[in-house]
């Protein structure tokens, strides 16, 4: 077996870990919305945006299906800065939000790897400029925040990388608003 095949088969091992361990962590339910940020290239060590590995993003992608599936949960791939951080999502989802689409197809060269993966591997693809999500998963640093509620919780798990690629979850929750004499339900 070469080097690559066994780093491929570990990467595909973090992942599966990284997937169950961030849905139980976060607590996660159905009808939530979860984006996802990924830099194959920080993934194999590479410099983020220079080395994009379809051979990465499709073996991240398929567990992220069935993993969304299983949760019930919606799923947005975020897109490079070469498409302005442009999600990708399926049609029903963004009919299910009300989000208005855009065209462009991403490409390994403009919005990556997974972005690419994610348009092939959905049933009904399209791109979306902005999202709200419950919660993501941030893979080499690509910047999801933009695309989360606003009160974001950043969640702990015990792997802090996928591949060479650093790993930031999080969650949001809602706002807390008052002043003084408000009363909050425990949570």
């Amino acid at each position: 077996m070469s080097d690559k095949t066994e780093m491929l088969q570990y990467i595909s091992g973090e992942w599966d870990h990284i997937l169950q361990a961030f849905a139980e962590t976060a607590g996660l339910h159905p009808g939530q919305l979860i984006v996802i940020g990924c830099s194959t290239s920080e993934v194999l060590g590479g410099k983020i945006g220079k080395a994009s590995s379809r051979e990465v993003a499709d073996i991240l992608i398929k567990p992220l299906t069935l993993w969304a599936s299983r949760l019930e949960v919606s799923i947005a791939v975020q897109c490079c800065e070469h498409l302005n951080r442009v999600l990708i999502v399926e049609k029903k989802t963004a009919e299910k939000l009300g989000l208005e689409s855009v065209i462009v197809m991403p490409s390994l060269s403009a919005g990556g790897a997974l972005a690419v993966a994610a348009w092939d591997n959905f049933s009904e693809p399209i791109a979306v400029e902005q999202i709200k999500a419950d919660a993501g998963i941030d893979i080499g640093d690509t910047f999801i925040g933009m695309h989360l509620r606003a009160v974001v919780v950043p969640v702990r798990i015990d792997i802090k990388s996928l591949g060479s690629a650093h790993v930031t979850l999080a969650r949001t929750r809602p706002k807390y608003v008052g002043g003084p004499r408000a009363a909050y339900p425990c949570s």
